[in-house]
């Protein structure tokens, strides 16, 4: 039985380049430090983006012109490209994987909320990796997660994790632009600070990714606030993960209430 459980969200932006194109031995180096968090008896829920992106790569340019229409395709076509992936890479570490599509409701109280949590404690009790991604092919309505940050922090919350941890393409948050030499890293967020005055345009995605800084922080925080541990660090970096664990200091740490 594991000692520990965390989610880890991993972001369009971490996995893939400047072409859109998704990076295999960035997905190598996520999975190798999951599978060193299970050595040590922590059980990782990882939440994953990707779909889309995978669906284009598959697919090439959509000749549909409805934008919702078009990532809907790319999604289910991307799907099970990302799972095989995943899969694979976990073999190769000795490692199961299983996907988890959650909505909404399965996050208010009632059955669906059980199933949900009973679904990821039977995979964890298993030694399975739960990847969980909302289900970009039919969640098209305002029922929608804003993005896969609020997930995340959903999962976090309804499993009681010991932490979160948010991977994303930059260190953490930045007193300004990321790139500008007069912009510093903020190493801690507190529940007093305000700080909105830190997120600029240039910190928001790109590309098919949905959250930028702003959701990464509201979400972060929120979580928090229900007494979990919380992070965003940059996941292109090589053991950011195992860093975390062991306390060093890394990114941006999003202090408890």
């Amino acid at each position: 039985m594991y000692k520990e459980k965390i989610v880890i969200k991993v972001g369009t932006n971490v996995m893939t380049n400047k072409d859109n194109r998704i990076v295999r031995p960035v997905l190598r180096r996520l999975v190798k430090q999951i599978a060193e968090l299970y050595e040590r008896d922590i059980m990782t829920i990882l939440v994953s983006s990707g779909s889309v992106i995978a669906g284009k790569e598959v697919l090439g340019k959509s000749k549909i012109t409805d934008k919702t229409q078009r990532r809907q395709v790319y999604s289910a076509i991307g799907q099970p490209r990302m799972m095989r992936l995943y899969y694979n890479i976990f073999h190769d570490y000795g490692m199961k994987c299983a996907q988890v599509l959650p909505t909404k409701r399965d996050f208010s109280p009632g059955m669906h909320r059980e199933n949900m949590i009973n679904c990821c404690e039977g995979l964890l009790s298993e030694g399975v990796i739960p990847i969980a991604n909302e289900d970009d092919a039919v969640s098209v309505t305002m029922s929608m997660f804003s993005d896969n940050d609020e997930l995340a922090s959903l999962i976090a919350q309804l499993m009681k994790v010991d932490k979160l941890i948010i991977l994303t393409d930059i260190d953490g948050l930045y007193t300004g632009h990321p790139e500008a030499e007069s912009s510093d890293l903020v190493k801690q967020v507190n529940p007093e600070d305000d700080f909105d005055k830190y997120i600029k345009d240039s910190n928001k995605s790109d590309g098919e990714g949905r959250g930028g800084m702003g959701s990464k922080l509201d979400y972060a925080q929120q979580t928090a606030a229900n007494n979990i541990p919380t992070y965003i660090a940059n996941g292109k970096k090589d053991n950011t993960i195992i860093d975390i664990i062991d306390g060093k200091a890394i990114g941006t740490r999003v202090a408890l209430p």
